[in-house]
């Protein structure tokens, strides 16, 4: 009896002591704040002590966006948000629960259950865990120039040793590459657009006394891709010093500010960082979309920008606050197609520096389908045609549905029509909306599909919220030149000719002034059908004048592509067509080969996905010059312009324009000249 009293005590004994050694953890739990507790401040210079960084993905990197594809969300265990709001994110991707040993993950797959979660929607991975703010320290993702998803790494900004080692434990659950970077940083003050442009405030710098504004940069570039990172004063004037707690990124060109009363005090600071963003270029080449949600921050609080996207779904934490429908209604109007829903704390507390955000990170989807596009927006010129121009990348490795690429188009408020786009170069495709009348408002979308079974379109909504531009005349009178640039394949074209069309699609006639027709810059003879023209030539108002190039053969020349110019001049402006020549259409004369002659050699890597160098050799001293041109003709870059002794010589160009501003992937052309030589060659730049 004796022997059974005391089973039945040790039971009971066994029952309080992990009681109270579960009370003991969820004490322990209450003194982590999204802050750090006084003890935590001591121990600040632990942050980053044991961090191990490493080299930088290979290649040209691209960072993901939260609006871009998710395959899941990471949340941590015990819970920092309701069970409502994982429901409602299961039902749109995986979710994937950090808990701390296999006991935590049954009773967690008990409580799913429970909330009628599927739990083939969710995953888990076991680690220990300090706090529940995945945004702050869970891993940000990149793609590297093989598009493989990797993760990068950075030491938390927190003394809190098991959230730090978070990034490493889901890259090993998922098997990919990890990168260290060595930035303290938080993912709560830090927000992009997936296409190399960042945002934060300063406390990156704040954090980081020890690197120069250019080191930090330096790193993000390296290790982010991020070639424009904006860093700004926090206008909230909290503890926090987080940017999510006042804006965020809802596309490309779309930000979300907080707004507050002008009585309040951060009146000025909030304007002055909305002014700020209006007034700044985005990746698509406009100024950004500013919208203001108003979140003056008094009780029950406006979390609003602290929301979560996640794939079609936008969640956002409301309170019943008075400004609750308001907050939606901008994110409705901000965001067309995007099902908006409103989530209730549940008991677990939002606050203006503390919300769903902070406590949920999507994880990127690593197989995702991605086009990269710079849209045609606002006032576009009228031209004969409107290109479509995207890189269209399977990270899954899949191959492409073909006929599923895409372009939809609609003029005003006409129904859509389909183009088919068609292969450019490398992962690069293109369709050509027709010609529209002045004053039409085009609207347009890209869709793709592969055989992994994913579809995306750009924008990542497509239909309900589609890219816009209005046709309108030329800025200036003047006339248009397509295409831009003739490549002579095969000599029936030679012989033939390729024609290069100028159209006036201006109210009033337009003189052309001069056609350079003949082109021995570049030691061939290149001329115009019909040679009859008169110049200078009254092109009429609405008309075209289409010009026949003939090269005539045989040609002698050494070289790979042998380019010339031809100038068009009006008025206003000067059209380049180039006049290209591939190389197994030039008959060489073995006589002409020296070895020693001023070349023009190859470029290497071509393509490049960030910088090149470009290899020629001078003969004697010369006045040398090397410009790069896209392919609209336009200059893009000045490589060299100086006196240069004989002998060999290399040059390179980094991708960027004269105002030292990354240029976008497409056809470039090098051109090179002295006082006796030029030769052109192709380049193709793709990230």
């Amino acid at each position: 009896m004796k022997h059974n009293i005391s089973k039945h005590l040790f039971s009971l004994l066994m029952i309080f002591f992990i009681f109270q050694s579960f009370n003991s953890i969820q004490a322990q739990e209450k003194k982590l704040t999204h802050h750090m507790t006084p003890e935590e401040m001591l121990r600040k210079d632990e942050i980053g002590k044991d961090f191990y960084p490493t080299d930088p993905p290979e290649g040209n990197v691209r960072q993901t966006a939260e609006f871009e594809r998710m395959e899941s969300v990471l949340i941590r265990y015990p819970f920092g948000i309701p069970m409502a709001l994982i429901v409602e994110m299961a039902e749109d991707c995986m979710v994937t629960t950090i808990v701390a040993n296999q006991s935590q993950e049954n009773s967690v797959k008990n409580q799913y259950s429970a909330a009628g979660i599927n739990l083939d929607n969710c995953d888990f991975i076991h680690a220990p865990t300090d706090s529940y703010w995945t945004r702050d320290y869970g891993p940000w993702y990149v793609v590297d120039g093989n598009y493989d998803v990797g993760i990068v790494n950075f030491p938390y900004n927190r003394p809190r040793p098991n959230d730090d080692d978070i990034p490493i434990a889901v890259a090993n659950y998922l098997g990919i590459d990890l990168f260290g970077m060595d930035l303290i940083s938080t993912g709560g003050n830090y927000m992009t657009d997936g296409m190399g442009i960042s945002a934060s405030t300063e406390l990156i710098w704040e954090e980081n006394p020890s690197l120069s504004h250019d080191d930090v940069d330096n790193l993000v570039e390296s290790y982010l891709g991020i070639h424009t990172y904006h860093v700004l004063p926090d206008p909230l004037n909290e503890y926090i010093d987080h940017i999510d707690c006042w804006g965020k990124f809802l596309d490309v060109d779309k930000v979300l500010i907080g707004e507050v009363p002008i009585t309040d005090y951060r009146y000025d600071d909030f304007e002055y960082v909305a002014n700020y963003f209006a007034e700044q270029i985005s990746s698509y080449g406009n100024l950004y979309q500013v919208f203001r949600v108003f979140t003056p921050g008094i009780n029950p609080g406006t979390p609003y920008t602290n929301s979560l996207i996640l794939n079609e779904k936008v969640l956002i934490p409301i309170l019943g606050s008075q400004y609750d429908d308001d907050a939606l209604a901008v994110y409705e109007e901000a965001m067309p197609g995007y099902e908006i829903i409103g989530v209730e704390n549940g008991g677990y507390g939002w606050a203006n520096t503390d919300a769903l955000h902070c406590r949920t990170r999507g994880m990127a989807d690593r197989g995702m389908l991605y086009i990269r596009h710079i849209p045609l927006l606002g006032e576009v010129p009228q031209e004969s045609e409107f290109e479509i121009i995207a890189s269209i990348i399977p990270y899954s490795g899949e191959d492409l549905y073909t006929d599923s690429l895409l372009v939809y188009y609609k003029v005003n408020n006409g129904a859509y029509t389909s183009l088919i786009m068609t292969p450019l170069f490398g992962s690069a495709y293109k369709a050509a909306i027709p010609q529209q009348a002045i004053g039409s408002e085009v609207s347009y979308f890209i869709h793709a599909a592969d055989y992994s079974g994913r579809s995306e379109d750009h924008p990542f909504i497509g239909f309900p919220d589609p890219h816009v531009f209005t046709v309108v005349d030329p800025l200036n009178p003047d006339v248009t030149v397509s295409p831009d640039s003739l490549i002579f394949l095969d000599y029936i074209s030679m012989t033939e000719g390729l024609d290069v069309t100028i159209n006036n699609f201006n109210g009033v006639d337009i003189t052309i002034n001069n056609i350079n027709n003949e082109g021995f810059d570049a030691g061939f003879l290149w001329v115009v059908d019909p040679w009859t023209i008169e110049l200078p030539y009254v092109l009429p108002a609405g008309d075209s004048l289409v010009l026949t190039v003939v090269i005539p053969i045989p040609i002698d020349f050494t070289g790979d592509l042998l380019c010339d110019t031809m100038f068009i001049e009006t008025d206003e402006n000067t059209h380049q067509v180039f006049i290209c020549v591939d190389e197994d259409l030039v008959q060489i004369e073995n006589n002409n080969i020296s070895g020693l002659t001023t070349t023009l050699g190859n470029n290497y890597p071509n393509p490049f996905s960030s910088e090149t160098q470009i290899n020629f050799y001078l003969e004697k001293s010369s006045n040398v010059t090397i410009e790069i041109f896209d392919i609209k003709g336009q200059k893009v870059y000045t490589l060299v312009d100086k006196n240069l002794f004989s002998g060999n010589h290399s040059v390179k160009w980094n991708a960027k324009d004269s105002s030292e501003k990354y240029v976008p992937d497409g056809l470039y052309f090098v051109r090179m000249k002295t006082g006796e030589f030029s030769a052109c060659r192709k380049m193709i730049l793709m990230r």
